[in-house]
């Protein structure tokens, strides 16, 4: 238990026992001495009860002075000194003038130590460099193709993204869920079948703002990598089937006509015909090049046994094959027929067949129950206008004790292949710890310190698996208030530069946006957390976000006596801030996030790696935590 203790707390306790004991010792004494003087000498109890407490006083004093130069000279720069190895900063020089060798073989350590990080910084920018040139071309070429690319964690979490990306989903921000700007229904039936066609498949998704996108989704160890573009429109694909339709007319009124028509004439008027009719298939087979494997889309159907299944690429968009296919099911299901699925290999189709024991199903049911919306992502598209998108078209057929629905659809014998594209891919470790955590460091300016005040200017910026990401939230904000003289002189914000601004709903909601998944840190967390807080009554936008603090990380570092400012912290690892930009919101919040970056090894090494380890130490600080709320 006592291992739990600070250095300091422990010399305290050692004077405590101590003084415990000598003034234990004293009353012992006094008690014997008085038990021992007789009656005739009762005159002097007075005079030795005053020797006795000025003798104690003494004693209190001395052990007092003596606890005092051990706290000043020897626990606090031993905390210091601590605090400066776990983060390789040159401890101060009148810190342990009082610790012999100790300081100065600290000096020549944590000097050895920043050769050699000094040799493997070189090192890795030098790989970084080559990295981000790749990264770079990469982006280009990305760039140059117009595909948006995306990659994403286990948990739906944006890892990558490029311009492309970032112009067709607006908003878009490292860490925030994916779900947020596409429907999710695609991707969660693109997920499961990926396990059954060997790590990738294609799609079609929705975003949030009903923007159609198709491409492939691929697995990439625990991450997905989506390449995506604009998908073809429903108007041009309906239009193609009206056009195939009058083709597939004109070819038998064709025919008829062969008899007299010249043989070469009527040998050139077939073939156009067929021609036409074969590329108008092309064209009505949905976005060019989509396709599924028949066990891929297999897996992914609900409602239906599986039966055969051949080896065969489908030739279909597989999102709007399997919610079609589904929706059959579940209806069969709901009437009573408990439906097998079959995909049969036909030549140079597939054929798919859903069918079970006993009655049959009409025709007029099933164009019934194609008039129903299947695809949850695309509301108000129909079964019969998803089988139309398709290419393709739906019948019943009685089979002695047995009913099925048909549907061809265009194929290939054996494995779909898919074409390889460019990704990227960062190793991201467990988002667990500090290291790999992100956050948004944050900073606010008000019109004061005082509750009521409000804020002027909120700025931020993200962290990502122990590196600045590079996205930046900045706004100044309108109070509704007039910005008193005295907090305009700290931070350089007047009345005119905020009369313009968005209020303070609409900068929150943006802000919030920003910091979605994220861990929210500031330096004297209590201020900007209670004006956020103190914002949702009137603005009703909420930040649930966990919280660090960066002066309780600082104190868990160097101890409750050290100085906490950003100032003095900024001193004490070598983060420069410049004056100018020096109480602003995105000045301090850059300052905060590099001393935040450069701590993180030292609280890994005194075993605070993550926010549960941190959470369970806080309350030591209880002390500190209300003095900064205070301020």
């Amino acid at each position: 238990m006592l291992n739990r203790l600070s250095l300091r707390l422990r010399i305290f306790l050692i004077f405590s026992v101590l003084l415990a004991g000598l003034l234990l010792t004293f009353g012992i004494c006094l008690f014997v001495i008085w038990r021992r003087l007789g009656p005739d000498t009762s005159d002097l109890i007075p005079s030795l009860i005053a020797a006795a407490m000025l003798g104690l006083s003494g004693v209190v004093l001395l052990i007092v002075w003596i606890w005092y130069l051990f706290d000043s000279h020897i626990g606090r720069p031993m905390e210091m000194l601590a605090g400066s190895l776990r983060t390789g900063t040159a401890p101060e020089p009148k810190a342990g003038r009082y610790l012999g060798d100790l300081t100065p073989a600290s000096r020549e350590a944590i000097k050895s130590r920043h050769v050699s990080d000094s040799a493997v910084t070189e090192a890795v920018e030098s790989r970084l460099s080559d990295l981000a040139r790749e990264k770079q071309i990469l982006e280009s070429v990305l760039g140059d193709i117009g595909a948006i690319a995306l990659m994403t964690d286990a948990d739906d979490r944006v890892l990558f993204f490029n311009t492309a990306a970032k112009s067709a989903l607006p908003g878009l921000v490292l860490g925030c869920a994916l779900s947020r700007h596409l429907r999710p229904m695609a991707l969660k039936v693109a997920e499961r079948r990926l396990t059954a066609s060997a790590g990738v498949t294609e799609l079609n998704v929705m975003t949030q703002s009903g923007h159609r996108l198709s491409g492939t989704l691929r697995m990439v160890g625990e991450e997905r990598v989506l390449i995506l573009r604009p998908a073809g429109q429903p108007e041009r694909t309906l239009a193609a089937e009206r056009l195939r339709r009058h083709a597939a007319t004109l070819v038998p009124i064709l025919g008829a006509a062969e008899d007299a028509l010249p043989p070469r004439v009527r040998e050139a008027v077939h073939n156009e015909g067929m021609a036409l009719i074969s590329a108008l298939r092309e064209m009505e087979t949905g976005p060019a090049g989509m396709q599924v494997s028949a066990h891929a889309l297999a897996a992914s159907v609900d409602y239906a046994r599986l039966g055969r299944i051949d080896d065969i690429c489908v030739k279909a968009e597989a999102g709007g094959l399997t919610a079609l296919l589904s929706h059959l099911c579940c209806r069969l299901d709901q009437s009573g027929r408990a439906a097998t699925l079959d995909i049969l290999a036909e030549q140079d189709e597939a054929l798919i067949s859903l069918h079970w024991p006993g009655p049959t199903l009409t025709m007029a049911e099933l164009d019934e129950w194609l008039l129903d919306e299947p695809d949850a992502d695309r509301p108000g598209v129909s079964g019969a206008a998803l089988t139309v998108e398709l290419g393709s078209e739906l019948w019943t057929e009685s089979l002695w004790d047995k009913g099925r629905i048909l549907m061809p659809l265009p194929a290939t014998l054996g494995q779909c292949a898919f074409p390889t594209e460019l990704t990227y891919c960062p190793n991201f470790g467990s988002a667990e710890t500090l290291s790999q955590m992100t956050f948004v460091v944050f900073d606010t300016e008000t019109t004061g310190l005082d509750q009521t005040d409000r804020i002027v200017q909120i700025a931020g910026l993200r962290i990502m698996a122990g590196r600045l990401t590079g996205e930046r939230f900045e706004t100044l904000v309108n109070p509704g208030r007039s910005i008193p003289a005295a907090a305009t002189a700290i931070h350089h914000i007047s009345d005119e530069a905020v009369a313009s601004a968005p209020d303070l709903g609409e900068a929150l909601a943006a802000f919030r946006h920003f910091t979605e998944g994220a861990v929210l840190v500031a330096h004297n967390a209590p201020f900007d957390m209670g004006h956020l807080r103190r914002a949702e009554l009137e603005t009703g936008v909420s930040f649930p976000n966990r919280v660090v603090d960066t002066v309780l990380l600082s104190a868990m570092l160097w101890g409750q006596g050290a100085q906490h400012t950003l100032d003095a912290l900024a001193d004490r690892l070598d983060v420069v801030i410049s004056p100018e930009a020096r109480h602003t919101a995105m000045g301090d919040a850059v300052a905060t996030a590099e001393i935040l970056l450069r701590m993180i090894s030292g609280l890994e090494a005194k075993g605070l790696g993550n926010l549960e380890a941190i959470s369970a130490e806080a309350h030591k600080y209880s002390r500190l935590i209300a003095n900064a709320d205070r301020a």
